[in-house]
Parts: structure tokens; sequence; C-alpha cells
């Protein structure tokens, strides 16, 4: 992205975001990207970079383990094995070892399954594989901590080998000269030590001439002699020449290793920047974290829609005092490409300006923002913004005469795909022909196609917002009564800048505020009224819409509890129907089985007795009893207590006979063909044809015999 002037990264604080970002790096090669952290005007690969910073907050979020070891400064390693001719030592190789144990890591945890759910950040080992051969040649020839192993060569395990049996020889005839030194009551406290490579022997300074060999030195208090015995001397050089041979053999394994391994450099490179590239997404991720970021969408359109908004900086610094930071919504886009955001001093409108700006760089930077869900924004290849005095003692020009090269410059390069702030636009010249020009300058903006914000106390430009399409209106609430502003953006209607009201509530005195008043333009005047006025009604109206929406939440609240309780009752009457017709069940299944039982004695009573005639009297009164036999069984008797049968149609609250089953109830309602009928406690659907329209008639109590 191009930003108009340099200064702009500065300007909104962007550079505070990177530092903080650095913060968050491990290793140098994570702070060196994070420092030099690119904004990217390619839709793609912004989309992929949120898309990884997003994936690894998941990870953080959910506490899944990945790689966290402290990533090696080993860039002089690796520089070092690309020049021909250098030779890499123990020491190097073991840096270079734990690169590729952490790289191994790395490509480890990254298993077919977690390479699908974390698709983005799997796509930094894309072109990308791991060589298993380096680690293996290297441990062929060094030890876990540094040493080059006996079996690296034939020729350095024969010499260590004879190193080894000289140096044995050595110290036992050492032993033999000690034991007899001390015999003789020659030898210091000290007894033996090293001097120049060499094994010697502490002696009294008395007997230095006394014990043939060669003095190296003596102690500071010139009372012992360091001697290397003559039996000695002849061991010494031989192991002396044995250390020399290992050393040369060493470095030409050294020479060798290195030598055959630097075709590898370019992939150990690749993978040193890999970690790197994930100590930086992290560092995006813990950033993210601490600002509760989240992943707008990012559109090709040049388009802004921030919701819930807050600034990176100001809510960072809120979060470590516990005060809330307000939110900000704004929407440019084809219709309504500049905000002209107006309202009193120290309001708010530099900050919210700001924090637009700052948002889109740190998108298209692939850093998650503190904004709510549905912000959408597209991206922009020039960035422009004019803040502060613009003075310039280099090139001897004025705030105003400043600000209108920058202008120029804007102009001259702004398209469809640039993005502008000017603060305080037209300021630093006479009023009416700074706000001319600034009109001027929206409408070739308007001409380009360009977005941006622009905020001022010039009232042509309030107007010419409310006129003109393109532009809109936006003012940074206040609260008059104690003169403190709100920080609250109310997009739609220009501002006041309250000053005959902030002084008159600070107490200047009501005649130099008249006199004001009088020197100030009748219309200008007037409309800082209509704009007053027209803020508190939009204050009034505001307060109301929150009432309304708190009442209607309630109703919201008791329809869903009355759904509920409704519900509950439809499944209590189910469950009771249920419960009566499984209970008229199993009384018909009584009957049934009653019945049955008759039958069958009836039955072995034919088979056994002779008087076949009582035993068809009997079966008829078990098939037909009088009670309850069907009307058409007994003579046109009908079932059911003692009722009157009704003419006329049937009608809802009526009382009704069900003829198949006798029983009776209150008809509540007609669905086609069918009716609900109230029997008992419970509704029942029958057919209508069933239903008769009755009175029930008193019931004659039996008499009481008298004793």
């Amino acid at each position: 992205m191009k930003l108009f002037p340099e200064s702009a990264v500065s300007q909104l604080e962007f550079d505070r975001i990177v530092d903080r970002l650095a913060e968050h790096c491990q290793g140098e090669l994570a702070k060196d990207l994070a420092r030099r952290i690119r904004i990217h005007t390619q839709l793609d690969h912004i989309r992929r970079n949120l898309r990884q910073t997003q994936e690894f907050k998941w990870l953080l979020d959910q506490g899944l383990a990945f790689h966290n070891e402290e990533p090696l400064a080993i860039s002089r390693e690796l520089r070092l094995l690309g020049i021909p001719g250098s030779v890499l030592m123990g020491s190097d190789w073991i840096q270079i070892r734990r690169l590729l144990t952490d790289v191994e890591s790395v490509f480890r945890w990254f298993t077919a399954e977690r390479r699908e759910a974390y698709s983005a950040l799997a796509y930094a080992l894309s072109d990308a594989a791991y060589e298993k051969k380096i680690a293996e040649r290297i441990d062929a020839v060094l030890e876990t901590n540094g040493q080059v192993r006996d079996n690296a060569s034939p020729r350095l395990q024969e010499i260590r080998i004879q190193m080894h049996r000289k140096r044995q020889e050595l110290r036992r005839v050492f032993e033999r000269i000690i034991k007899k030194l001390q015999k003789q009551g020659w030898l210091a406290e000290i007894e033996e030590s090293f001097l120049n490579g060499r094994k010697v022997v502490a002696v009294l300074a008395e007997q230095k001439r006394v014990v043939r060999g060669i003095l190296h030195g003596e102690s500071e208090s010139r009372r012992t002699a360091f001697l290397e015995p003559e039996e000695t001397i002849e061991l010494n050089n031989q192991v002396f020449e044995w250390e020399n041979e290992e050393r040369a053999e060493v470095l030409r394994i050294m020479r060798d290793l290195t030598t055959e391994l630097s075709v590898y450099q370019p992939l150990l490179k690749q993978y040193y920047e890999i970690l790197g590239q994930f100590d930086f997404i992290r560092a995006k991720a813990r950033l993210a974290r601490e600002m509760d970021g989240r992943t707008p969408d990012m559109e090709s359109a040049a388009v802004v829609q921030l919701v819930q908004a807050r600034h990176p900086l100001l809510m960072l610094y809120h979060k470590e005092n516990g005060k809330p930071t307000v939110p900000l919504n704004i929407t440019l886009d084809a219709e309504h490409r500049i905000l002209v955001i107006s309202g009193p001093n120290a309001g708010g409108k530099t900050v919210a300006m700001k924090t637009i700006g700052l948002i889109q760089l740190m998108a298209q930077s692939g850093l998650l923002v503190p904004v709510g869900e549905g912000t959408r924004l597209g991206v922009f290849k020039q960035l422009m913004i004019q803040m502060g005095d613009a003075q310039s003692l280099e090139f001897e020009l004025s705030t105003y005469s400043s600000h209108l090269m920058h202008m120029k410059d804007f102009l001259e390069a702004a398209n469809g795909r640039t993005l502008f702030f000017v603060d305080e636009m037209g300021s630093g010249s006479d009023p009416d022909l700074g706000g001319a020009f600034a009109e001027v300058m929206l409408q070739e903006f308007l001409r380009k196609h360009s977005m941006g914000v622009v905020t001022t106390h010039y009232l042509n430009l309030k107007v010419m917002a409310g006129k003109t399409p393109g532009l809109m209106n936006g003012a940074m609430a206040f609260d008059e009564e104690n003169l403190l502003p709100l920080y609250r953006l109310q997009v739609g209607k220009p501002g006041s800048s309250y000053t005959f009201a902030i002084a008159q509530r600070i107490g200047l005195e009501t005649r130099l505020i008249d006199r004001a008043r009088r020197l100030v333009k009748e219309d200008h005047v007037r409309l800082d009224k209509l704009l007053h006025r027209t803020e508190k009604e939009l204050a009034e109206v505001e307060q109301k819409q929150r009432a309304l929406n708190r009442v209607l939440a309630e109703n919201q609240r008791l329809k869903s509890e009355m759904e509920q309780v409704m519900d509950r009752e439809k499944h209590r009457q189910e469950v009771e129907l249920h419960r009566e017709q499984n209970r008229m069940a199993a009384e018909r299944l009584q009957e049934l089985k009653d019945l049955e039982r008759k039958l069958k004695s009836v039955v072995q009573d034919w088979r056994k007795g002779a008087d076949k005639e009582k035993a068809m009297r009997e079966m008829g009164q078990v098939l037909f009893p009088k009670r309850g036999r069907p009307a058409e069984a007994t003579g046109g008797k009908e079932v059911g207590p003692p009722h009157e049968t009704l003419l006329g149609e049937l009608l809802v609250g009526d009382t009704v006979l069900v003829r198949k089953t006798g029983r009776t109830g209150v008809l509540l309602e007609f669905r086609g063909k069918q009716a609900v009928v109230k029997i008992g406690k419970l509704p029942m659907q029958v057919a209508k044809l069933d239903l008769k329209r009755i009175r029930l008639l008193p019931v004659e109590e039996p008499k009481k015999q008298s004793k």
C-alpha cells in the first residue's frame, strides 16, 4: 500500500501497534518480521494471513500444544554454511541439529486431519518437506554435547585409542613419582597440576633443584615450584603429538561434514524461516487475544463497514484501567463515499477518524481487529492522511500553504482505491475562502470515486454534506448539561460546535456572549441553533427508542413464557387423554377376558350336562346381558344414564350422548365431520353421526327399607 505522506504510519499510530506486536515475538527473526510488516493489497494474501492468525488464536483459546521452543539465533551459522571453504564446528552443528528437531516436531504436529482443520497454518509448510538425512548425518558424526564420535572415522578411532593408552601409561608413571616424592617429604600441598598443557608435580621451592625435570613455573609466594619430572617428559610429548593429530583429524571431519551438508543450506534456511514465521503468527494471535480481535470479512470492492469497532490502542489503555470503550459504527460504500464529521472540540472526531484508518491498516497487514460481527472491509491501494499542524520550516510554508500542498498531491494521485483522512479540512485560512476550497476538494474526491473521512467546524461543509450525493454528515454526541463529550458517532446529521453553550456554561459574562452573537451572521447563528435543537431532539428520540426496545424485549419474553406454559398445558392434556384411553382399553380388555371365562364355563357345562336348553339360556345371558345391551338388541332401548332426547340441531355447549359407548359429555367444537366432546375432564374426538342431543334426568335414590 502507498502511504501519503510516509509519516501516515505514525500519524495513525500504527507504529505503536507494530511495537506491541514485536513484544509478543520470541525470536529475532519474528521481531524483524514484525518491524518490517507489510500492508498488503492482494486480497488472497490478506485473507490467508488473517486466517493464519485466526487459526493460531483458536489453538491458544483451546489450549492445544504447539511447538513453543524459543527460536534459535543461527543466521550466522547458516550464512557460513553457504560460503565455500568455511568450516562449522561441533557447537555450530548442535545448533543446526536443534533446528532440525524443532522443525521435525512442527511437521509431525500437522497430521492429515490437522492439515485439513488448520489449512492456513499448514500453508506455511506447503513448499517444504522434512529431510531426515541431515539429522542422521550429523548424529553419525557428533555426540549430543557436540563432541566428535570416536567412530566418526577409522583414523580418529585409532588416534584416540593410542592417546588413551599413552595417558594411562603417563598416569601410572606419574603416580609412582608422586608416591616417591611424598615419602621424601618434598611435595607441596597441591601435589600435582597442569601448566602449559603439561602434567607437572608441585614440590617445595627448596627442592626444585633436587628433583630432575623441567621447571614450568612457581607460585606467587615462591614457596612452590611446578616441575615436569624427567621420567614423564617423553610420555607427555607423545600425548601432545596424539592430541595434535586428534585436532587435525577432527578439523578434517568437520570440514568434510560442512562440505557434504552445504548443499542443504537453502533447505535449512527455509526451516529457519518457517520457525520464524510460526513465531510471528503466534505473536499476531497473542495480540489478537489481548485486544479481543476478530477477523473481518475482506472484499475486493472498496467498502468500509465497521460494526462495534473500537480504537485498538485506546481499548487496551481502557482495558488496563477498567474503563469501557465507546464503539463506532460506520459504513462507507458506493452511495456514501465521504463522511463529514462535525461537533465540539475534544469530542472524539479525530479518534473516530484514527479508528477507521488504524483498523484498515491492521486488517490489510493480517492482524485481527477489535470489531463486531458483520464488519466488512475492502482492499485499498492508497492511504492519505492530513492531520495536525502542517507547517514546513524547510520550505518556509505556513500551515494553510502546507495543507494546500498536501491536498494538491492527494488530488493528483487519488483514485477509486484511495482511502483518505483530513482533520479540520479547510482550516488555517479565512473561513469563507477556506470553506470554499474545502468544498471544491470534496467534489474532486467524489469525482475520483475516493473514500474518506474529514472533520470540520465549517457550516458550509455540513450543508454541502446534507445535499450532495456521496457525502454524509456525522456528529459526535455531546452532553450539553455537563459539558462532557460522549465519544459516540451519530451518522446522518451534522453536529453543533456548542460555541455559545460552552461559553455560557463556563461562566463567561452574558454581555460578552451577546456581543459575540451580534458579530456573527444571523443565518450562521440560526443554523447553529437549528443543529443544536436537532441534536437534542434526536437524543430524546434515541432515548424513547431505547425505552421502546426494552418494552418490546419484555413483551417478547412474556410471549415466550406464555408459549412455554401453553405447550406444557397441551402436553398435560395429551397425557391425560392417553391415560383415559388406556384405562378404557384396559376395562374393555377385562370385560373380554370375563366373557371368555364365562363362555368356557358354559361350553364345559354343555359338554357335561344333559340340559341343553339351560346351557343355551346361560350362553344368551353371557352374550347379551340386559345392562349395556345395544338398542337394536333390546327392543329400542338405548344405553347410557337416564336422559331425555332433544330435537333440533347440535350446538356447541349441548349435552350429548355418544351412542357407541353410552357416555355423556359437553359438545366443545366441530371439526368437519368430527366433533370434540368433553367427557369427564378430557376432550375426545368422535363422529358427529354418533352423537345425540339429550337432557339428563335426575336419578331417583333407592328407598331405604324400614327395619
